[in-house]
């Protein structure tokens, strides 16, 4: 039975109990180790990235503009979530005041939101090299590439600052146990004791303007390229093209499957220990994974690389 508004408010919680990625004694200490080691790992090799590109000139394309800033991105993104991950693992479930949490939930969503639009726009870039390379330097001037780059991080500000508003302005009345490592939605959206149709409402549309719509254009760019990768009259060509977008094309699958997997679901889910497995590879694999993706085979970066190590 649904509880007044005005006992709603009256019984606010003040706190969340987060229970962490396991509450099994015996391998948290494991856990916490090879996290923390995950963690230093993705910040020191997204640091190399963002120090690579600013340190040489043949690094100065709007591809890697865009690298840098998905690096910084990364690096953001996995401190939002990094820490409460690991001292759950080292304390156990543990109290988060609410603030505290609805601070977290701010920054995820807006990081999140972000990534999706600046993979977006590294994916109209590759489009924009393969399809129409006469008109790239035009199309991809710098003035472009920064105005891109604001956009993708004031979408994701305004997206984040509508559902945490929201959010936060539900009443929550008990019990206060998160399922989860970090503040999220869909475990909060649980935790409402009044109606959160409007806030389900405004979830439902960002993430359709966010995630559908970007994940279209980013669909809709490769189409493209696919058509104009088949037309080219030699085979190195071709391979040449694919190995451009190659590496963008993988991080893009693994973030929107897990994503929308995830998200696209009914709000109110019970399956959080699935999702708490989900969201270890989007929050933690990924931002370590995708700089080992997009230099693995890049020339550009390679010869940076023993340049750096040439100086030293």
């Amino acid at each position: 039975m649904e509880k007044s508004p005005e006992l709603a408010n009256s019984t606010r919680v003040q706190y969340f109990v987060l229970l962490g990625l396991s509450t099994r004694l015996s391998i948290r200490a494991a856990l916490f180790f090879v996290f923390l080691t995950l963690y230093l790992l993705t910040l020191l090799e997204n640091t190399l990235i963002v120090y690579l590109i600013s340190t040489h000139s043949e690094l100065r394309k709007p591809m890697y503009f865009f690298l840098a800033n998905l690096s910084c991105l990364e690096m953001s993104y996995v401190s939002v979530t990094m820490p409460t991950l690991l001292l759950g693992l080292w304390a156990g479930p543990y109290r988060i005041p609410f603030t505290t949490c609805m601070t977290q939930l701010y920054f995820f969503i807006l990081l999140i939101g972000t990534e999706c639009l600046l993979l977006a726009s590294m994916a109209y870039d590759r489009y924009v090299a393969i399809c129409r390379p006469l008109h790239y330097p035009l199309l991809m001037r710098p003035q472009v590439c920064m105005a891109l780059a604001m956009a993708s991080w004031m979408g994701g500000l305004v997206v984040s600052v509508a559902k945490t508003t929201c959010i936060a302005s539900l009443s929550y009345c008990g019990p206060n146990i998160i399922n989860h490592f970090f503040c999220d939605v869909s475990p909060l959206l649980n935790l409402s004791c009044t109606h959160v149709a409007l806030t389900e409402l405004v979830d439902f549309i960002s993430a359709i303007v966010i995630f559908c719509g970007t994940l279209l254009v980013a669909l809709a760019s490769y189409m493209a390229i696919g058509r104009a990768v088949l037309r080219m009259p030699s085979a190195a060509a071709r391979r040449k093209a694919f190995s451009t977008c190659a590496s963008h094309l993988v991080v893009v699958g693994i973030f929107y499957s897990v994503a929308l997997f995830i998200y696209a679901r009914p709000s109110r889910i019970k399956s959080m220990d699935l999702s708490k497995v989900l969201s270890v590879i989007y929050t933690v694999a990924t931002p370590m994974c995708n700089p080992i993706i997009y230099c693995l085979r890049n020339k550009e970066v390679h010869g940076a690389v023993r340049k750096t190590l040439g100086r030293s």
